[in-house]
């Protein structure tokens, strides 16, 4: 029987079904929907990108990326292609050609992006699976904004081929759901043809002290960690990855670079292209030189093999942002504030190459914030289903 057709929501669905592709109607996913962001190759659509000069410009694709027909192999359709923040350049949301998607969690507040589209189509209940990309947070941020399930998974283990690129040491491929069990089979699609090693079961928590988390949100992040205590589950003693706004700043340097590299010839080609806010990013990233890049690139190794050494295969516990969602109607300097936070937690991940989850587990009162696990490289599959663990029984424990 054909699935309903989203409600056509231009901040949202860049182009909705029915379907756009069908699936093979067989297989773990069958049945289930996706909404592809509009990075992503889909066979017969062009890539837009979140800017609708550059998706003037664009062919129609050839083919579905492999992230794609991946999913449509296990039985999924494709619901639609989604929107994203332009070039993927952004956490946040706001879009200036198509506008800010709902946030389903909290009304009137950002969604998180760059995977915007797809996050709101899966809290909205539009899709099933949003299928994103994530170089600095992009899958993490809008999981944890809207209270939803969220994937970046290990570095080059989801092939890129037919995505976009915004910085590709980072680059990564991931997928969002309402609930647990249907990313663990989401992953296991996704992840078929990548090594997998099992997480170790132990856990460690991340010093975020240099993160400077507000009271409210610190205060909710160690509440939960005691509980996931309670329930049985052991946390180590905290794994000091140095002072996280230098992090923060290696990664803001070295991606800059790269995102350069990837959009600036176009960028410059097309003056009046962008909104304010994104123009404002690439600029600056037109001034990070080459040796200031190679120089980052030296740091952010040592920073990994570091790190490996320090976690010894735990897995890190942190708050997947640095707030709740901000309004949408939020001054931009506010907006850049809570990003430059966030991204003091979310760049460990992209920095080491290693998976990392947003789980909704902790509430504040300006809304949702996702619970962050970062497990060792190739243990995707794996931290999924300890997240699903560590859900259970905090539900549980709080049922009881």
């Amino acid at each position: 029987m054909e699935s309903a057709r989203p409600p056509f929501d231009p901040s949202i669905w860049r182009v909705v079904g029915p379907h756009v592709l069908h699936g093979t109607g067989t297989g773990p996913l069958a049945g289930r929907t996706v909404a592809v962001k509009d990075l992503i190759e889909v066979e017969g659509f062009p890539v837009g990108a979140g800017v609708p000069a550059y998706l003037a410009e664009q062919q129609p694709a050839a083919a579905s990326a492999p992230a794609v027909t991946a999913l449509l192999d296990a039985g999924a359709d494709v619901a639609g292609i989604a929107q994203t923040d332009e070039f993927a350049y952004s956490i946040a949301g706001r879009n200036a050609h198509y506008g800010t998607a709902p946030n389903a969690a909290v009304p009137g507040a950002l969604p998180g992006g760059s995977s915007s589209g797809p996050a709101a189509a899966v809290a909205l209940g539009q899709a099933d699976i949003g299928l994103g990309t994530d170089t600095g947070g992009s899958i993490r941020v809008p999981a944890s904004y809207q209270g939803i399930w969220g994937l970046r998974t290990t570095h080059g283990a989801v092939p890129v081929d037919g995505v976009l690129p915004l910085a590709p040491s980072y680059d990564t491929v991931g997928w969002l759901t309402r609930d647990a069990e249907t990313l663990a089979a989401v992953a296991r699609v996704g992840l078929a043809n990548a090594p997998q090693h099992a997480g170790d079961i132990r856990f460690a928590l991340l010093d975020t002290h240099s993160a400077g988390l507000p009271h409210e949100l610190d205060k909710r992040f160690r509440h939960t960690v005691d509980a996931m205590i309670a329930a049985g589950f052991e946390v180590a003693e905290a794994v000091d990855p140095g002072d996280l706004a230098e992090l923060a700043e290696l990664y803001r340097i070295t991606q800059a670079r790269e995102a350069w590299l990837s959009h600036g010839e176009w960028i410059r080609s097309h003056p009046g292209a962008l909104g304010a806010d994104i123009q404002a990013r690439f600029d600056a990233a037109s001034l990070v030189t080459a040796a200031e890049a190679a120089d980052a690139r030296d740091a952010v190794a040592a920073f990994r093999a570091r790190l490996d050494e320090q976690a010894e295969g735990r897995v890190l516990l942190l708050p997947a942002a640095a707030s709740a969602a901000p309004r949408a109607d939020a001054p931009t300097t506010d907006v850049e504030a809570v990003r430059a936070a966030t991204m003091r937690l979310t760049c460990v991940a992209g920095l080491t190459g290693r998976p990392a989850l947003s789980a909704p587990l902790m509430q504040l009162d300006g809304g949702p914030v996702g619970l962050s696990l970062i497990g060792a490289r190739n243990t995707d599959v794996a931290l999924v289903e300890l997240a699903a663990s560590v859900a259970d029984a905090l539900n549980g424990k709080a049922a009881a």
